[in-house]
């Protein structure tokens, strides 16, 4: 039925919300100890938006160039702690799912997530190989609407699947013209229930397409 899977990050395939929550209040501290500090909590809140909007969300009483100068040293040193990391912070059956999935589907990613940071995920999860293509905010720019729509023009899809996890992830889906497929275990939920499906567990995707 689909010609494609396109995947959402954090929510979906991993949660590093606790990792990234030490690391941006270390950028916090090392350049505007004034702001209030982040948690897990409040990130799970904030994922999956533009960089740009959870800036203005966080960090309000700041500039714009103070805002960017703050979120560019979160994202360095989040992805050093992300590397550092060597704890399992990938929901159950991500790896193995995605390898199965990919002898049937070719596999996307579209993210709301800074440059190298989906290049980050498949390394650490070392699924390089079956990720067909991706795209971001960081490279482009763009929302996940517009990104979601380069992806396709550029793979030549007709008829892929979204999984995410958030209202973001279901409304850009509704403005690319793709079907949704809510993962219920991450960090939100979409507010009516028009989606195409809704999966419980990672494993729930692969008795659905499989």
């Amino acid at each position: 039925m689909f010609d494609g899977i396109i995947f959402d990050v954090d929510g979906t395939i991993w949660n590093t919300t606790t990792i990234v929550a030490h690391a941006w209040n270390k950028a916090i501290e090392q350049l505007f100890p004034d702001q209030s500090y982040v948690t897990a909590e409040i990130l799970r809140k904030q994922f999956g938006k533009p960089m740009n909007v959870i800036a203005d969300n966080l960090f309000p009483s700041l500039s714009v160039s103070e805002k960017e100068k703050l979120m560019e040293q979160c994202c360095i040193n989040e992805h050093v702690e992300i590397e550092k990391n060597e704890t399992n912070i990938t929901y159950d059956g991500v790896v193995e799912g995605i390898k199965s999935l990919s002898e049937k589907y070719p596999l996307f990613i579209v993210s709301n997530c800074q440059s190298g940071y989906i290049e980050l995920v498949m390394r650490k999860n070392q699924i390089e190989s079956y990720i067909s293509d991706f795209e971001c905010y960081g490279d482009t720019g763009k929302g996940k609407d517009e990104n979601i729509t380069l992806l396709l023009k550029r793979n030549h899809l007709e008829n892929p699947v979204y999984v995410g996890d958030t209202q973001g992830d279901y409304e850009a889906c509704k403005k690319a013209g793709v079907p949704f497929i809510w993962a219920s275990y991450g960090f939100g939920y979409p507010e009516d229930d028009a989606y195409y499906n809704k999966i419980k567990t990672f494993s729930d995707l692969l008795k659905m397409l499989l």
